[in-house]
């Protein structure tokens, strides 16, 4: 957490794009690379990720549940994306990886990392690879779309400045009650639906309602933000401890053949998108660049898009995949 607080800083005082999380992120990986003698704050997690849906959710209005019907072609398409972006995925760790036919499978599949390992061990495929392939994942795609994103669409996300600071008492007794039902009934909401990404997706969803509803008008205090982000990053980066230097080298070199071609993709489908159904096409790259649901939905609001509908995005992805992948898994190896 050190490294996480010392790369957010350095990252805020560099104008990096969302620094609080970027920061601890590859400052831990860096750290994890250098085999120093860290260990990732992952109890931490089922406190912080609340915290962040709660946020998310307080940048949801009663106008955006209005454009619920131009969303149906990016609900059409994204079958058809993620099937697009697996089935590349999983050529280079199949073909360039040599990966085994399990681990290469699970390791390709644009879902949650948690479920992608519980599945992926079911059916017999390598832990570890299957683990690092994720976290890299998730590592290149936020890093590559928060700081080369202006550079293709034209949009950029803010660094130092961009967040309007909520001080703690800047908000009352009330609305900390609010928000904190919102992320603690969220949870267990969340949880007993079923819900993919529950801990992130149940809260946001409470808090949308609050503050569509005007029960609410404000976000959680800014430090509690910061210190969730800082949290978050250094648990992603820290995901490499353990690994060897030659296994995060090469792990990461296919994710990033992989994320690469991915990231192309989405942006083939989002030119679509965004040609025939107006949504812009930074609003629909976000919603097919299959990084994580939370950190995306950071970067979103972070780049002042629609978080309904990219979070809502990434929701129905995670879910697809989830419940999709196992039978097209025992489909191809029929088929094989």
């Amino acid at each position: 957490m050190a490294i996480g607080v010392a790369g957010g800083l350095a990252a805020y005082f560099a104008g990096l794009p969302l620094p609080w999380m970027l920061g601890p992120m590859i400052a831990n990986t860096a750290a994890a690379m250098l085999r120093a003698p860290i260990l990732g704050p992952d109890p931490l997690r089922i406190y912080v990720i609340p915290v962040i849906g709660v946020m998310l959710g307080s940048a949801m209005t009663a106008e955006i549940f209005g454009l619920l019907g131009t969303w149906l072609l990016t609900l059409a398409l994204l079958p058809i994306f993620l099937a697009c972006a697996a089935g590349i995925s999983y050529a280079v760790y199949r073909r360039i990886g040599g990966y085994d036919p399990v681990t290469a499978f699970y390791s390709a599949m644009p879902g949650g990392l948690n479920e992608m390992l519980i599945l992926g061990a079911e059916a017999g495929g390598d832990e570890r690879r299957i683990a690092l392939a994720h976290a890299a994942r998730v590592l290149i795609i936020i890093v590559f779309v928060a700081i080369f994103f202006g550079l293709f669409v034209g949009v950029s996300s803010g660094g130092r400045g961009a967040v309007q600071w909520i001080g703690l008492y800047q908000i009352t007794a009330l609305d900390y009650a609010i928000l904190g039902t919102c992320a603690v009934l969220g949870v267990l909401l969340g949880k007993r639906l079923g819900l993919p990404a529950a801990p992130v997706f149940g809260p946001m969803i409470l808090s949308g309602v609050a503050h569509a509803l005007g029960w609410v008008t404000v976000a959680p205090p800014t430090l509690f933000v910061i210190a969730a982000q800082i949290t978050i990053g250094t648990i992603i980066g820290t995901r490499f401890v353990g690994a060897t230097l030659a296994e995060i080298r090469r792990d990461i070199g296919l994710s990033g053949i992989a994320s690469l071609l991915m990231l192309i993709a989405a942006v083939g489908f989002a030119e679509g998108i965004a040609w025939v159904s107006g949504i812009p096409l930074a609003q629909a790259f976000l919603a097919f660049s299959p990084g994580g649901l939370t950190e995306m939905s950071l970067l979103t609001l972070a780049m002042g898009q629609d978080v309904a509908y990219v979070s809502v995005m990434h929701v129905i992805r995670i879910t697809l995949v989830i419940a999709v992948a196992p039978f097209v898994f025992k489909w191809t190896r029929r088929s094989s």
